[in-house]
């Protein structure tokens, strides 16, 4: 069976190959900051000494997100056949968005790093969804 790359125009590939490195970049911060924090621990929140339960619940945390990274990654081959695991890491990355947003109405403003998540989570990552259904829709159309 040919590829996709021979089924589909070249328009609609070019869509699923921007589509590909669009999540490709966007995945570097939630791996980049979970092997931070994993690393550091509440040294990554820029807090010193801090109680043993606040260093352990950053860091699980902090597992999380790379975990979450890496599920992205793994999104990428075959993009337009992950439907089902994109619409998850969507749906939990919205989750946590909303979870952030409450500490930004409780504690006030977080640093710019956070409310760059915020974004991400909040916005990026619902059009990401509608994205991906229009690149898989055109797959789907091809094939």
């Amino acid at each position: 069976m040919p590829s996709l790359a021979y089924q589909i125009s070249p328009t609609d590939f070019r869509q699923r190959r921007l589509l590909q490195v669009t999540v490709a970049v966007l995945a570097i911060l939630p791996v980049f900051a979970g092997v931070c924090g994993v690393v550091t621990g509440a040294g990554f929140l820029g807090v010193k000494a801090g109680p043993a339960d606040l260093d352990s619940h950053v860091r699980f945390l902090s597992g999380l997100f790379l975990a979450f990274g890496i599920g992205w990654y793994t999104c990428i081959p075959a993009i337009e056949k992950k439907t089902e695991r994109i619409r998850l890491l969507a749906i939990l990355t919205f989750c946590g968005g909303l979870a952030r947003f409450l500490s930004l109405l409780i504690a006030g403003e977080p640093s710019a790093g956070h409310l760059l998540g915020l974004g991400m989570e909040l916005v990026i990552a619902p059009c990401l969804v509608v994205w991906h259904g229009r690149v898989a829709a055109l797959s789907q159309r091809c094939v």
